[in-house]
């Protein structure tokens, strides 16, 4: 049976319902269930105002009918298609589906068995697990298609056609499961549960573990800006970033006192070091999940955020969602449902200092309740941001079949957790007047950015390798339509401040941060030292010193000109972070997407564009001072250090002396030569 209704075109063939309608600008939603009805969840979706497509429907039946296809009336054995601007969606009888751009060129389409002689087997299936379904949907792949974006993975790997991708959240592992496509369309699966996608050479297959329903997204353009664009309308455009998000933020693990912090902050004041940020690291509270500064260790937060505040530099604290067994809360939470259940055994979800289970989230209860801590504790001394760590949420093993939330399994919602949890804070801190607003989280999903979220890519190494890694993360980030990202400044985990390639790393890490969303310098450095007590924030540890001043007077010279070139970058910091509020449009830009003529420039994940001006080539190798950069084509180049004007089109070495990151100026944009 095929209909139409409410401007969308309808199948039903024995229990599958499938659904297509027109959702935002050249887009159309697809939704399949096998249910009575849709669950009406949007999930990364914005509600769109109602569009009409255009609906036609060929073939004998609706002939007789008068092709009336927008009549609710019944018509089999007949091709439906469905246009909404540049996309073109093709119902076949027998109910696969086909998807073009406004030229009629296959844009994606079902896999389809049949043409090569494997019979039986469905495109799409919803088959039955423990009352809901396990999910999978095939497509058909494509030898000339380059597939970018699904998020954040620590494998290096830029362009993911023939990739395998877990769909699940962990540290240093972000789910976004978006994807641009060289064909020209962008595809997002609109749904967090626990699954896997497979880009194959012969298939492209998404899968979900437990789930009541298919739902996906697709939308077609003539290029990556406009692709980029449809998708963030319909999942929600970012903040504008605040005025302090555009310098440099000095962090550590961990600062242990009010005192110890405040003369970090008063030394980069004594210096004269631009610092727009400094931020309170974790175990500044006394259990987890009270919300609240150990007064033994910071006395006088008012005092605290009130010099800050003279200095010219923001506050920003970290936040857990985990709430200790022992704490004020936990019985009260537990019983009202607002804690992450096991679904047996007890409901200890991780083990760091002490056993927490971890704040629903998905609950509208848990997150009110929960700001209503951060609010009293923090908003009200005047912190207005925060870092949202362990957002994932990082449970002590990711058994994704032992949770369960509000929303439901984590298998059928788990990967919407980080999403919510920024939501909470951006929803907390609007109905206290702030609409410009950022908060670091260590993790997202679809639709994150229009809560302000700044993702970074979590507990890292701090190695050349690993360092290599994330600027091939970034891109991943910005096509995924997350435009705020950024890094440890030297990694994670494993940096000793002595060591002479470490402190190299160090060097090149921040010159590559200095053009960056958000350049923040962070670590657990060692020597670690020890904890100051057995009681409250005093049992957690710390690492070594890790300001800019803590490796050497020479490196110190260094990273103190980046800290300026970054300060002096601001005006065009700030008309970047305009575009992605208005736009969004990414802040740091893979080369197709300012040069999509150019064929070299599809494959080229070590080197970027800062906005769509400055091309930037870290250096990530250790002992290295020369560096092979390609510069597009269509423009001519210049080398901020030397001056030199070079065409594009062409790979050239560069010299690249510790002190020096490549970077290159479009001509006719020489004005952003002097700030360097």
């Amino acid at each position: 049976m095929l209909y139409t209704e409410n401007n969308s075109l309808i199948r039903i063939y024995e229990d599958e319902t499938l659904q297509i309608e027109a959702w935002g600008e050249n887009s159309l939603r697809v939704r399949v269930t096998r249910l009575e009805r849709f669950t009406g969840e949007d999930w990364a979706l914005i509600p769109q105002e109602e569009l009409v497509p255009e609906i036609q429907i060929a073939g004998k039946k609706a002939a007789e009918k008068g092709f009336q296809a927008n009549a609710a009336e019944t018509i089999s054995d007949d091709t439906a298609v469905l246009i909404n601007g540049k996309v073109k969606a093709i119902v076949r009888a027998d109910g696969k589906l086909t998807f073009e751009n406004s030229e009629g060129k296959e844009l994606l389409a079902e896999y389809d068995y049949e043409n090569i002689w494997v019979p039986g087997i469905r495109s799409r299936e919803l088959k039955s697990r423990s009352g809901d379904f396990a999910a999978s949907y095939k497509f058909m792949a494509y030898e000339d298609e380059k597939l970018y974006g699904m998020g954040q993975y620590q494998n290096g790997i830029f362009n993911v056609k023939g990739a395998a991708l877990e769909l699940a959240q962990r540290n240093t592992q972000i789910t976004v499961p978006f994807v641009y496509s060289s064909r020209g369309y962008g595809f997002l699966w609109n749904n967090p549960a626990i699954g896997r996608v497979t880009f194959g050479t012969n298939l492209t297959e998404w899968e979900a573990g437990n789930t009541k329903e298919m739902d996906f997204w697709i939308t077609a353009g003539d290029s990556p800006r406009e692709i980029l664009s449809r998708y963030m309308e319909v999942t929600g455009l970012p903040p504008m970033m605040p005025e302090y998000g555009m310098g440099f933020w000095q962090c550590k693990l961990r600062y242990q006192t009010q005192e110890e912090l405040l003369t970090v902050a008063r030394e980069y004041h004594r210096r004269g070091l631009p610092l727009n940020a400094i931020v309170i690291d974790f175990f500044h509270w006394t259990l987890e999940g009270t919300w609240d500064f150990d007064k033994q260790y910071w006395p006088d937060p008012e005092g605290m955020v009130r010099e800050l505040k003279e200095m010219g530099i923001e506050l920003i604290v970290s936040i857990w969602p985990t709430v200790a067994v022992n704490a004020p809360f936990y019985q009260e939470m537990k019983e009202r449902g607002e804690l992450v259940r096991t679904e047996g055994g007890v409901n200890i979800n991780m083990l760091m200092i002490d056993p927490t289970s971890f704040v629903d989230v998905t609950n509208p209860r848990a997150r009110d309740f929960m700001w209503a801590q951060i609010k009293k504790n923090y908003v009200d001394r005047g912190i207005k941001a925060f870092w949202l760590d362990v957002a994932e949420p990082e449970y002590t093993r990711h058994d994704m079949e032992c949770y369960r939330y509000y929303k439901g399994s984590s298998l059928e919602v788990g990967n919407i957790y980080p999403f919510q949890y920024s939501r909470m804070v951006y929803e907390g801190l609007l109905k206290e007047g702030e609409e410009k607003q950022v908060s670091l989280v260590r993790s997202a999903w679809a639709g994150s950015q229009r809560y302000g979220a700044l993702a970074w890519s979590g507990d890292i190494l701090s190695t050349f390798a690993t360092f290599q890694k994330q600027v091939v993360c970034g891109l991943q980030m910005a096509m995924s339509g997350i435009p705020w990202w950024n890094t440890d400044i030297g990694g994670f985990h494993g940096g000793d401040v002595n060591d002479p390639e470490f402190q190299e790393l160090l060097i090149r890490w921040f010159e590559y941060a200095a053009f960056c969303p958000v350049m923040r310098l962070h670590g657990d450095r060692s020597p670690h030292k020890p904890p100051m007590s057995t009681e409250g924030g005093g049992r957690c540890g710390s690492g070594a010193d890790n300001e800019v001043w803590s490796y050497g007077e020479e490196n110190y010279e260094i990273m103190k000109h980046y800290i300026e070139i970054r300060e002096k970058l601001r005006p065009y910091t700030r008309r970047l972070m305009e575009e992605s509020h208005e736009s969004g449009a990414p802040v740091i830009r893979p080369l197709f997407y300012e040069f999509a003529e150019d064929k070299n420039a599809w494959d080229i994940s070590n080197e970027y564009l800062y906005g769509s001006d400055l091309l930037v080539a870290p250096v990530t190798e250790y002992g290295k001072r020369e560096w092979k950069v390609y510069l597009p084509s269509g423009e001519n180049w210049v080398n901020v250090w030397t001056k030199e004007k070079i065409s594009g089109g062409q790979w050239i070495i560069c010299d690249a002396p510790l002190e020096q990151i490549p970077v290159f100026v479009r001509s006719g944009k020489e004005a952003l030569v002097k700030l360097f």
